[in-house]
């Protein structure tokens, strides 16, 4: 592998945007389960390294991190569909909620990682 700083920038990313998300999620009246917030760390995680490590063209490298965001978080939004109902979101809501903040987010690692970095996707 050419490029491990984009894969090393690119995770680090998504661990913060991790971070991000659990600061976001935990908002409400009672804290959130540790394994919960475990998993919602290491779903993002898991976006910034899979963009990272990605060397496919999807199209256009927006096209990308939104395809790449949105795969990533399918066990995340599932494993919401288990959980009680929210006041805020119905079961399907959270699980549409997942899916769409799974996709900013990983368009948000791929254009820090393309444009403000400079991590080009390594050509074959």
């Amino acid at each position: 592998m050419k490029n491990v700083n984009r894969l090393i920038f690119a995770t680090l990313l998504g661990a913060l945007f991790g971070f991000a998300c659990y600061g976001l999620a935990s908002r409400g009246q009672e804290l959130l389960p540790w394994p919960i917030a475990l998993q919602i760390i290491s779903s993002r995680t898991l976006i910034g390294f899979a963009i990272g490590l990605c060397c496919f063209k999807l199209g256009n490298w927006t096209l990308r991190g939104l395809i790449l965001g949105l795969i990533f978080s399918l066990p995340l939004a599932f494993s919401g569909l288990m959980g009680p109902v929210s006041p805020d979101f119905s079961k399907a809501g959270m699980f549409i909620a997942t899916l769409g903040i799974g996709a900013i987010y990983g368009l948000l690692i791929e254009i820090f990682t393309m444009v403000i970095f400079k991590a080009k996707q390594e050509k074959k």
